[in-house]
């Protein structure tokens, strides 16, 4: 059936974007990030963690395929608050998965699903930020809906992974032990991690019930199965319809490139022992770092690209957004080939990195949101667009397991600086379909 959706109730933004995008942004960096540092504490190659914490990514590459059904059935609020409802719940099942022998089958397996949840909390929650706002509004809260969202990697990839390290501590796990004998140990901390990231899911359900902008959902006609399929079609192919799509395409792959290749291989270095060419720091250091000095410039990043952008626009920062976003990654060259021990100067790399990250990603975000989305089908071509987007993440992470494992540390960060120059380039040259404050978020 044909559905149109309108909001019939508007809650200040600032009570529901930071809480929204921190719900969002939770599974992603606990499925693609802390299980990273889980699965390498409990005895994971790092060919098979880099593979499989890619691969697991699909599902926020293929969502697409069901969001156009999101428009159709129910209401994007609905949506929201079932995935944080099933996602809290899943979690639940990874940590009491660690305790058996099959642990890395079984919670790859049940992040898989948690992905497909996540994916499909995305789409929607980016439906309703775009039909609770309008232009200038996306604007000002971007800055906002891009900090919480990276506030959710901060807290999970440096305060859970710190609390991680205490408590695997506090249970006998000793730096540069053999695995079986912190592995017991290791259990107990992850498994509390993730039980905590299971209730912080379920208790956002609870709160958006009443902070998120109601919507409301009007059917006209009944559909077939085959016309919604049908429909669905039409979708995707509007989309490549859409002026300078196949350019855009490029920009949004190659944009975040190096990232793709670095996402895995950087904690992964940050802990490998130093005789392997790694810097040999513990969790809770790797927790401080991330979650003091990366924190404090994520945030700032966000919010000044916010402030940047809304007083500039787009079309004259762009360029300037992908160069603060792709030049940090020179930060792990340095560290890779000088290898300082002082926390001082590694947390300084950090810090530059994350406020890369914050500012540049802004850029990307609104880019899709108000050059790629509008028109027809628009909550529908914004997951198309940011599903490939995160394709050119998955893919590069995929393979950087076994190219970290060829080069080493050292020439494969040299390989990440050299693979950016591409973003550079498109980015430069790219043409806008829209003007400022064009775009309609109807």
């Amino acid at each position: 059936m044909t559905t149109t959706t309108t909001t019939t109730k508007t809650n200040h933004p600032l009570l529901w974007v930071p809480t929204a995008y921190f719900a969002m942004g939770l599974p992603f960096i606990a499925i693609n990030l802390v299980s990273v540092f889980m699965f390498r504490d409990m005895g994971v190659s790092d060919k098979q963690i880099a593979f499989w914490t890619s691969l697991v990514m699909l599902p926020w590459t293929l969502k697409f395929l069901w969001s156009p059904f999101l428009e159709i059935y129910r209401t994007k609020k609905f949506f929201v608050l079932f995935t944080e409802l099933v996602s809290g719940l899943l979690f639940g099942v990874v940590a009491f998965s660690l305790v058996f022998d099959y642990f890395f089958a079984i919670s790859v397996s049940t992040m898989a699903l948690i992905a497909f949840s996540g994916a499909t909390h995305d789409i929607a929650c980016d439906g309703v930020y775009m039909a609770a706002l309008d232009d200038e509004n996306q604007a000002r809260y971007i800055g906002v809906q891009g900090a919480f969202y990276n506030i959710a990697k901060l807290v999970a990839n440096g305060g859970l992974v710190a609390l991680a390290g205490m408590l695997a501590s506090r249970c006998g796990a000793v730096e540069g032990a053999a695995v079986e004998v912190n592995k017991e140990a290791y259990t107990y901390a992850w498994m509390i991690i993730f039980g905590v990231i299971a209730a912080l899911m379920l208790l956002f359900s609870l709160y958006h019930l009443k902070a998120l902008p109601a919507t409301q959902a009007r059917r006209k006609t009944q559909k077939t199965g085959r016309e919604v399929m049908l429909e669905l079609w039409a979708t995707i192919a509007n989309f490549f319809t859409k002026k300078h799509i196949f350019y855009y395409i490029c920009f949004i792959i190659l944009y975040r490139l190096g990232e793709g290749f670095i996402m895995k291989i950087a904690p992964l270095f940050l802990r490998a022992k130093r005789v392997d060419g790694g810097l040999g720091l513990s969790l809770e250091e790797v927790g401080l770092l991330n979650g003091t000095f990366g924190s404090a410039a994520f945030v700032l990043g966000s919010l000044l690209a916010g402030l940047y952008v809304s007083r500039y626009g787009l079309k004259r920062t762009l360029f300037s957004l992908c160069c603060v976003f792709n030049l940090p990654f020179v930060a792990y060259t340095y560290l890779a080939v000088a290898r300082p021990e002082s926390l001082w100067a590694i947390g300084s790399c950090i810090t530059l990195e994350y406020f890369g990250y914050g500012f540049g990603f802004v850029g990307l975000t609104l880019f899709m949101m108000q050059q790629i989305a509008p028109g027809k089908h628009q909550m529908s071509h914004y997951a198309f667009a940011s599903g490939i987007m995160n394709l050119g993440v998955m893919l590069p992470g995929m393979a950087s397991g076994w190219l970290s494992d060829k080069l080493g540390y050292e020439d494969f960060f040299i390989y990440v600086l050299i693979a950016t120059i591409p973003a550079f380039v498109i980015t430069y040259f790219i043409p806008f379909t829209y003007t400022e404050g064009s775009t309609s978020t109807k």
